[in-house]
């Protein structure tokens, strides 16, 4: 019974609030411009159905396809760093540096050199810039968090550096690194939804230029529409991911 409760408290709550939103529209009589009630939204969402759920499509591709490349880049460099001290003081300065520079900031530059005529590119590597760091510092975090008696026994066996790196010191940083994937996943999106609202075209056709589209058009219901769709998609990649995290951690333990 207790789990049942869990299950459903979340939603018992969503629809509170949303019956909350919907009473304080009708009561107020505000304007579905200024702010629409849910069941406008509701239906503009199985109206545009097709149209949504396709830009959706294409922000979640380009989401992951930022995280392959970060995940890539950021666990190569993050290897590559934990051999060698003298390369982590090097490199990890400048990570930082990148991780609280706005993506904003640098993205009209991005754009420019990715070229007008594709921007699914700048996309992909702005969200690539936004979900670096998490991996990079899951990864570097774990590489160093290896147990010190098994380094010891790594040591009395006479084992190579590279017989260290991968039978020790990765397996040891596998939860940190699958964490850092979790964190980075959702970082991958909010990336490259602000990446297609900073390119201004309708090139990508993504959820940010439906929301861009329909705000210029003060179709507020098809804003909302977008922004619920991107919600649930982030929701959708979150609990994926931590799937997969249990599922590997698990199957690891049991190995």
């Amino acid at each position: 019974m207790k789990r049942l409760i869990d299950i459903l408290a979340p939603f018992v709550l969503l629809a509170v609030l949303l019956g909350i939103w919907e009473a304080a529209c009708r009561i107020l009589e505000l304007p579905p411009y200024f702010l629409p009630p849910p069941s406008q939204v509701a239906g503009e969402i199985v109206t545009e159905n097709a149209l949504l759920f396709a830009s959706a499509w294409n922000t979640l591709l380009m989401a992951l396809k930022a995280l392959v490349v970060a995940s890539l880049l950021a666990t190569g460099i993050a290897i590559s760093v934990a051999m060698n001290q003298t390369m982590e003081k090097a490199v990890r300065p400048l990570a930082v540096a990148l991780q609280v520079t706005p993506v904003v900031a640098i993205a009209p530059q991005v754009v420019i050199w990715a070229g007008l005529e594709h921007p699914d590119r700048a996309i992909i590597a702005l969200a690539t810039i936004v979900a670096f760091f998490p991996i990079f510092s899951g990864a570097l975090t774990g590489l160093k968090a290896s147990d010190r008696d098994l380094e010891r026994l790594f040591d009395l066996y006479g084992a190579t550096k590279w017989q260290r790196l991968w039978r020790l010191r990765i397996p040891s940083a596998l939860p940190f690194l699958l964490e850092g994937h979790k964190v980075a996943g959702g970082l991958a999106l909010i990336g490259a939804v602000v990446a297609e609202f900073v390119a201004g075209s309708g090139g990508a056709q993504g959820l940010a230029w439906r929301i861009l589209e329909a705000s210029n058009r003060l179709q507020t219901a098809k804003s909302f529409a977008a922004v619920i769709i991107l919600a649930i998609m982030g929701a959708v990649l979150y609990a994926a991911l931590s799937y997969g995290e249990k599922a590997i951690l698990k199957r690891l333990r049991g190995s």
